[in-house]
């Protein structure tokens, strides 16, 4: 809806009328970025002559499209699989229509830059990365110093090997100045500003700037000019950049043009006098003038630029928490994709005869891969859209989620029709509740390429019920009273899938011999926290084989946890607290969408605490419930945590050193934000570790500011974050981000919720404001331990949390209850396919383009007008690989690996070819020639070169690699 209503008020405009703009002067360059709306003109609006003209600008270099993804990610809270995914959706669709690949990134609007991005661009085969929002003090400074560019090694493992180019904007960043010295009307925005949710009828839109005219041409030019030149003092070479629009601009480009080209020619005209010459430039043009100087540049190692402030009082930490009800979905959903993508290509690639219809398949994975790819977008996971823009994205996300649901039951239903062993669905539906009919069936996947075992719920209506596997065999199980609704149970069974398989099991109601494990729970009196202090401290113990966690009776909150292994002690607490925050520009700063400002520290919410304890011989969940005071009716806040205990002869190395945490929030009142904030007697010197887009740590030391110190110290953490002292370790792993920050020693506070309403006027203008009335239940996950432990549990846990089992469920027709040894195995089982645990599977897909992976011949296909002849391409699947650890972080994890690509997909067939490529696909590796600049350490220009490809289809992967393929079977 709201794509439509851009579309119509400006973005289908900009493409129309610069198209016919650029036609009209040779002269002319225009650049676009995001593919999504570039894909709607292209499908919906554009003739048959529009798209002849823009495959010649193309070809040209008058039109240039930079970065090329669907949208701009933002950097800050998404999670790299889904900006891999976002720039390959992109990327395939320029590659399959143009023969185009993008060099050359664009990112000026994202709300600080992540170390991670200029490493992914560089895999993409980009020559040069530009940023622009980035810390006003540090962009003061830089500019100053002449040092706004670098040549930056975003990765500490990959370093020099995919560094990349960068610039930094200066302090007018993307926009052109609009200020006139000599007029009181604006200038160089010929066609004003676009008007929502209709374009005027007269065509006179608000804010058109002052015409170019005889009389005040040498005016207008001695403006430009005097900003060209202002800018040049601060960069090394005397090319400038002077980016010439804004945001929505261009929708009427033929006012635009002809008063560009008067200022341009009057200009060149008397460069003698100005000292300036000017021409029409695309990124790529300014960054190939730059490479062409030969400058020596200095190196900026893995430090990002996060968070970003961009005054004193305006920190932009806010949107790594808001609306995350939202940045949850969107999680799920990718990782929703993710397993559908794998469980569709062994469908694909193990039963061609099968009866689903293939096109359909990949037009409903489509429809998650565009949904997750255009969340990303700078204003959509961020929580940063208005209210009608968020329910665009939420329904986009829950279409896709229902068709993958849909495809991955019709798969197991074709395969289980197929098996023809006497069993037989009556149906298969992705539901996400429960068990209600006798005989049912929880088919279960392991979407990721190691043997996992651990627990998956189920809700059922009956405390007495026996859970087996396709054997007949008993499975273990505990059913407990529901923290959620008292009048169902949840079923946890214990589930042990091997890498990219599924299994069946069979959940009835008890019939005798093998009951489920029951919970039991004991209910313990509501205590007032201000109690603490009181003598006679009463500690009770919750263990498993690797925590003991005690509790304080005194006021029912956590005291510590013991390690067990080496019996090390760490005091720790839990309370939640809230900012109190102001909405009234009048009163001083404040908080919104985008912004966290707070004027003072955070307040304790609750004054008393209730607690449960459910214990079960399998788990155990203690249930904490934190109340305003001792007479609240309502809590407003609730802790469930969980321990588990595996028996013999299940691997439970990860399920043990997992303290799970769910947490209940909400609804808050207005003006609040919500922390979790967690004290140790941990010595960390306030020193906090977040991770960039789930890919690599940064250190996070805390820094003391004259102003707006809370605020400035929280960052983004996407999927990790932990403190540590000399010895020991707490970890947290997140499945969806948050801001998170270190505002004491031994502390670290989670930013779980917001809900904030203010009075800036551009905000009420946007309807952006953030009522946000709802109940977020977000998961983390703590592990407690060594650095040596850690450091080998936290990358296979944050991706065990992020890839939880899909869950879906089964009827049996006929109801004759099977007998033990009837039902076969399932041949998905035959052959898992599995990588070492410091490896990661981070695709395998069938993506469907149309394109020749030679580039002459895609380049001839389109010339002949042939590039999209053909249905879909269902031989070429896409792998790709990721090495999870950093050179020297661990001393065996971060070592090679060698992977033999041929045994690792056999179970998918036999492995005919293999064709490295570059990240998003589009580059054969061997062809790809990346700009290499010119730094100290390294002087000789020239390009980079890859020599990565295997002979035999083996590959060795090194630390932080993330290594694309295309295989094709036989």
């Amino acid at each position: 809806f709201f794509l439509q209503e851009s579309m119509h008020a400006y973005a289908a405009n900009v493409y129309t009328t610069v198209v016919e703009e650029l036609m009209k002067g040779k002269q002319r360059k225009f650049i676009a970025v995001e593919q999504e709306f570039f894909r709607l003109w292209w499908d919906v609006v554009a003739t048959d002559t529009q798209k002849q003209q823009v495959h010649q600008l193309l070809q040209e270099g008058r039109l240039e499209f930079v970065i090329g993804g669907q949208v701009m990610h933002d950097e800050a809270v998404t999670l790299i699989d889904d900006q891999i995914l976002q720039l390959t959706e992109g990327h395939g669709f320029l590659y399959e229509t143009f023969g185009f690949r993008p060099q050359f990134s664009w990112h000026v609007d994202p709300f600080g830059a992540s170390a991670t991005t200029p490493t992914l661009f560089a895999l993409s085969g980009f020559n040069a990365h530009l940023i622009s929002r980035i810390d006003y003090d540090l962009k003061a400074d830089m500019q100053k110093n002449k040092k706004l560019q670098f040549v930056w090694q975003g990765s500490p493992s990959l370093s020099e090997r995919e560094e990349i180019f960068t610039h930094v904007m200066d302090q007018y960043s993307y926009c052109t100045p609009s200020h006139l010295p000599f007029s009181n009307r604006s200038g160089f925005y010929w066609n004003g500003f676009a008007t929502f949710p209709d374009p005027p009828k007269d065509g006179v839109y608000p804010n058109m700037s002052l015409p170019v005219t005889d009389t005040n041409l040498h005016q207008y030019a001695q403006t430009m000019v005097a900003n060209i030149k202002e800018r040049a003092a601060w960069f090394r070479t005397s090319d400038v950049l002077w980016p010439w629009g804004c945001d929505k601009q261009f929708f009427n480009a033929s006012v635009q043009y002809p008063n560009m080209d008067l200022l341009l020619d009057y200009i060149n005209k008397h460069s003698g006098e100005f000292g300036v010459t000017v021409q029409y430039a695309t990124v790529g043009d300014y960054f190939q003038a730059v490479y062409n100087r030969n400058l020596t540049w200095e190196i900026r190692n893995s430090q990002d630029f996060l968070p970003y402030s961009t005054e004193p009082f305006q920190a932009w930490t806010g949107f790594y928490t808001s609306r995350s009800t939202l940045k949850g979905i969107a999680r799920r959903a990718s990782s929703l994709l993710y397993a559908g993508e794998s469980f569709f290509t062994q469908y694909v690639r193990k039963h061609p005869e099968g009866s689903i219809c293939k096109c359909k398949a990949l037009k409903q994975l489509q429809s998650l891969r565009w949904a997750v790819s255009e969340v990303q977008h700078h204003d959509g996971i961020t929580g940063t859209e208005s209210p009608k823009v968020k329910d665009m994205y939420m329904n986009n996300l829950m279409y896709g989620v229902f068709n993958v649901k849909k495809l991955m039951a019709s798969i197991i239903f074709d395969m289980s029709n197929a098996k023809k062993n006497g069993e037989v669905y009556s149906s298969v539906y992705p539901k996400d509740s429960g068990i209600s009919d006798v005989d049912q069936y929880v088919v279960v996947y392991n979407p990721l390429a190691w043997n996992i075992t651990t627990f998956v719920t189920i809700s059922v209506s009956n405390l007495a019920m026996s859970v087996y596997d396709e054997l007949g065999h008993p499975v273990p199980a505990q059913v407990q009273s529901s923290a959620e609704s008292p009048s169902t149970y949840d079923l946890h069974i214990l589930v042990e899938i091997s890498g990219l398989s599924y299994r069946k099991y069979s959940v009835k109601p008890l019939d005798g011999n093998q009951p489920a494990f029951i919970g039991r729970s004991i209910k313990y009196k509501r205590r007032e926290i201000t109690r603490a202090g009181q003598q006679g401290r009463q500690l009770f113990p919750v263990v498993n084989n690797c925590y003991q966690i005690l509790f304080d009776q005194n006021t029912n909150l956590m005291h510590s946890i013991t390690e067990r292994e080496t019996n090390q002690t760490v005091e720790l607490t839990q309370e939640f607290l809230e900012y109190h925050v102001n909405g009234d520009t009048m009163k001083g700063p404040i908080s919104d969408n985008y912004l966290f400002g707070s004027n003072a520290s955070a307040v304790p919410v609750s004054k008393a605490v209730g607690l449960e304890v459910v214990s079960g011989t399998l788990m155990t969940e203690i249930r904490q419930y934190f109340y305003s005071n001792v007479t609240s009716q309502d809590y407003i806040y609730a802790v469930y945590t969980r321990i588990y205990t595996v028996p013999e002869g299940y691997d439970g190395k990860l399920l043990c050193h997992r303290i799970e945490q769910e947490y209940s929030v909400g609804p808050l009142e207005l003006n609040r934000e919500a922390v979790l904030r967690t004290s140790t007697n941990l010595n960390t010197r306030q020193l906090l570790y977040t991770d960039n887009n789930g890919y690599q740590m940064q250190k996070r030391p805390f820094k003391a500011y004259v102003n707006n110190t809370v605020a400035r110290n929280y960052y983004p953490m996407v999927q990790t974050a932990y403190i540590e002292d000399d010895t020991t370790r707490l970890m947290l792993l997140a499945e969806r981000a948050h801001g998170v920050s270190s505002q004491g020693n031994g502390q670290v506070e989670v930013m779980l919720h917001r809900r904030l309403w203010n009075n800036l006027e551009w905000n009420l203008n946007n309807n952006l404001t953030l009522n946000d009335s709802s109940v977020v239940r977000p998961v983390i996950w703590l592990i407690l331990g060594t650095k040596a432990v850690t450091n080998i549990l936290y990358r296979t846990s944050g991706l065990a949390l992020e890839h939880r089992p899909v869950v879906m469920f089964g009827a049996l027709s006929g109801g004759k209850p099977k007998l033990p040894g009837q039902l076969q195995q399932n041949s998905v089982h035959d052959s898992p396919v599995t990588v070492p645990p410091n490896l990661h599977l981070q695709t395998l897909s069938i993506p469907g383009w149309r394109y020749s992976s030679n580039h002459a011949e895609q380049v001839r296909r389109i010339r002949m007008g042939k590039q999209k002849q053909g249905d879909a391409d269902f031989n070429r699947v896409l792998l790709r690989i990721r090495h999870l650890y950093e050179v020297g972080e661990d001393p065996v994890l971060s070592k090679p690996v060698m992977v033999d690509l041929k045994s690792l997909l056999n179970g998918l067939g036999s492995v005919m070819a293999v064709e490295e490529r570059s990240l998003t696909g589009t580059w054969d590796v061997n062809t790809l020639k990346r700009w290499k600049w010119n730094t100290a350490q390294y002087p000789s220009k020239g390009f980079f070169n890859s020599t990565k490809t295997s002979e035999d289809f083996i590959v060795t992967v090194h630390p932080k690699e993330i290594r694309t393929f295309f295989v094709y079977f036989q």
